[in-house]
């Protein structure tokens, strides 16, 4: 058959904190192939997270070659690449080689807090707050980048030269898949870095020099559906154009179909990440919650406004390997319906500071409630519902801010959990709706693809495709939800630090 009569596919790259994943999609959004490679995580001091630039490029190459070979040999031809990414992890390298010149400082790192606190006393938050939506918190990437160039010997200089590149994920992997033929990001990943001003769309003077860093270094942002270039001949077997890039949570609001204001999903990885769709206008918040780019396509933005939590799947992961109370995820479904639910158990999963709505860099975590009787079981269902809880703050400060969303869409590893799923719409009071598409994350990046490959005519024709699963309703008692939730307030207060 003649590779033009092939039915199409596109390859969705999803980079993430713990691992690098490939997902070719037919054009209908169904899976044909997928590979995934987890990857270290460095741990240099106490609140310090990286990752070794060199182990994200050899994952994604890996698994990316893997999904092509795969997608081939099933019969499909692949027309574009899709990319979706880790958000604000910072990497710092040279124009001419494509070597980090130092580790990724990840977004879950805290080493910047007292630098954040000093910077707020030059430029109040709500200045901040207005031109980028975010706040002075070390999780943003600008101060991860001026912490780069003030301690690598001789890097600010050749940074002011133009000698070095700073990129969010998605523009390492952009500049390295392209042979550094392209710098560039997407607005998205921009208006995470708190040099981006989201009102006017550009890098904004006044930022970088607070936060002193040189225009030199930063990519050209793109719209999301656009050309970021196409793969250089020794990638794959031929070039494939990159025609789509966002954050990983805009990314998996748009396999969601969240396209209309009031439209709301929450992801839940590594972290969990709550975005509610503002339509075309910055939604500020009272609560500390963040606006920023749900998505930018044919020069028209649309805006969000989102609450961040650090550790999710996060919690799982050091149940396994930290103090190896499981060996698989798979099994804490089973532990927690085992466990004792009378047990006013709570664990606050501030293993990097606590994010929206407290934005405590310096909290630390705490297992609170502990009796003679505590197990296993009753750990395990502690820190899965330590997720659940940590959404319920964040939908309280939706709901303050004058928002109360009546269902919520959900995504990632953790909501294959039939018992989390139910906990959660339990704890937020609303129906969840999951996906018959669990992979949104990396869809979202495929529809980007397709789009400016003109697979899809438009929003409207994606919209379309979404499918429920499955819809959970809460059944918990009122006076057991607010006492469960009196108790987690409780917990809160013990390790919050200001």
């Amino acid at each position: 058959m003649p590779q033009s009569d092939l039915p199409k596919a596109i390859l969705a790259i999803d980079q993430g904190t713990t691992s690098s994943r490939v997902i070719s999609f037919t054009v209908d959004g169904e899976a044909i192939a997928s590979a995934q490679q987890e990857f270290p995580q460095i741990y240099p001091k106490d609140g310090w997270v990286e990752h070794d630039p060199e182990a994200i490029w050899e994952t994604t190459l890996q698994t990316l070659q893997e999904v092509y070979s795969t997608t081939v040999k099933s019969g499909y031809q692949p027309i574009a690449i899709g990319i979706t990414n880790q958000r604000e992890t910072t990497l710092v390298w040279d124009r001419k080689t494509a070597e980090c010149i130092y580790n990724a400082i990840v977004w879950q790192d805290r080493r910047t807090a007292a630098i954040c606190k000093d910077l707020s006393n030059t430029m109040d938050v709500k200045t901040l707050n207005s031109k980028t939506g975010l706040l002075h918190d070390p999780y943003f990437s600008a101060t991860k980048i001026a912490w780069i160039l003030d301690n690598v010997p001789g890097a600010r200089e050749k940074a002011e030269k133009g000698d070095l590149a700073f990129g969010t994920v998605d523009s390492f992997l952009v500049y390295r898949l392209t042979a550094g033929r392209v710098h560039a990001t997407d607005a998205t990943n921009a208006s995470r870095t708190n040099l981006f001003n989201i009102r006017d769309q550009s890098w904004d003077p006044d930022l970088l020099e607070l936060f002193n860093v040189p225009l030199a270094i930063l990519p050209e942002v793109k719209n999301c559906a656009d050309d970021y270039g196409s793969t250089a001949p020794d990638i794959i077997d031929i070039s494939l154009p990159i025609y789509g890039v966002a954050g990983d949570q805009q990314a998996a609001a748009i396999g969601q179909c969240c396209f209309e204001p009031g439209d709301i999903k929450s992801t839940y990885g590594t972290g969990c990440f709550v975005i509610l769709n503002t339509g075309s206008k910055v939604l500020p918040s009272r609560n500390n919650l963040l606006s920023t780019i749900a998505y930018r396509i044919d020069g028209q933005t649309t805006y969000a406004q989102e609450g961040s939590i650090f550790i999710a799947g996060a919690a799982v992961q050091w149940l396994r390997d930290a103090v190896e109370l499981i060996q698989d995820a798979s099994e804490t479904e089973a532990l927690a319906q085992d466990s004792d639910d009378e047990d006013q158990l709570y664990l606050v999963p501030a293993f990097t500071g606590l994010g929206a709505p407290y934005w405590d860099p310096n909290a630390r975590g705490a297992l609170l409630g502990i009796t003679r009787n505590t197990d296993r079981s009753d750990i395990v269902r502690a820190t899965l519902e330590s997720i659940c809880y940590q959404t319920q703050d964040l939908f309280a400060a939706f709901s303050d801010d004058g928002v109360t969303p009546s269902t919520l869409r959900i995504d990632g590893g953790m909501v294959a959990n039939n018992w989390v799923v139910q906990r959660l719409s339990d704890i937020i009071d609303i129906p969840v709706d999951r996906p018959v598409i669990m992979e949104t994350t990396a869809l979202g990046a495929a529809y980007l693809a397709g789009l400016q490959a003109g697979i899809y005519a438009d929003l409207n024709d994606i919209s379309g495709r979404w499918q429920r699963e499955r819809r959970f309703e809460p059944s918990m008692d009122k006076t057991e939800r607010h006492k469960r939730l009196e108790g987690w307030s409780q917990a809160v207060s013990r390790v919050l630090t200001r």
